[in-house]
């Protein structure tokens, strides 16, 4: 009885239901999407983009893997730690750009209406300040998320460099491995040609006594 509901616990523990929401591949430039929740299962798509928008269907934390959709319906497993609740630092930059020159233009319309019209000149400083304070806001964000996204960049770099030295090295690791196969398939040539040698040796030393002449009794 105890073994079964171990057993029932663990089936639990595998995949837990979540609540559908929406996670973002995080800066990453590509990840896989995979059958389960493994690296040893079938790849259905090679590289999922950064910044995509993926639906969440279950977790599996013991593995490190989230069940996802994607826009077009897809349904597989990719790396939990690829996945984020915020948009990506690249569309957050953009968005925040939209939103500086947004500002920047309100604030220039209503500087100038200021301007041309002083009799509302209370009410259109108080709105001047507000977005004057605004636009600092929203400047500070773009400062901040200039910098997280530069940091992704390097990562990426980075990630490159070691990806394409991890390459290197599985080059040559496969050529070490056709060398020692190679020795060991001449080795064993070797020897089985001295095998050959050693019979063919014992066969002509046989003949050679066979064929000397038997000495008479009389001599």
């Amino acid at each position: 009885m105890p073994k079964l509901l171990f057993a029932i616990l663990a089936v639990l523990l595998v995949a837990v239901p979540v609540d559908a929401a929406t996670m973002y591949i995080s800066d990453q430039f590509t990840v896989p999407l995979r059958r389960g929740p493994s690296s040893t299962h079938r790849i259905l798509h090679a590289g999922l983009p950064s910044g995509m928008a993926l639906e969440t269907i279950s977790e599996d934390k013991a593995a490190g893997y989230t069940e996802v959709r994607t826009p077009t319906g897809t349904e597989g497993w990719i790396e939990t730690q690829y996945l984020t609740a915020e948009p990506v630092a690249k569309d957050r930059l953009t968005a925040a750009n939209r939103r500086v020159q947004a500002l920047e233009t309100e604030l220039k319309s209503v500087r100038e209406n200021y301007q041309q019209a002083r009799g509302t000149g209370a009410s259109a400083e108080s709105r001047s300040n507000e977005l004057s304070k605004d636009l600092a806001k929203a400047q500070n964000e773009l400062a901040e998320i200039k910098r997280v996204s530069a940091t992704s960049i390097a990562q990426y770099e980075e990630n490159k460099k070691l990806k394409s030295t991890n390459q290197e090295l599985q080059a040559q690791v496969s050529q070490l491995s056709e060398r020692v196969n190679q020795l060991e398939r001449n080795a064993a040539l070797r020897w089985f040609l001295a095998g050959g040698v050693l019979v063919v040796a014992g066969l002509v030393l046989g003949v050679m006594i066979k064929a000397r002449p038997k000495r008479s009794s009389w001599a």
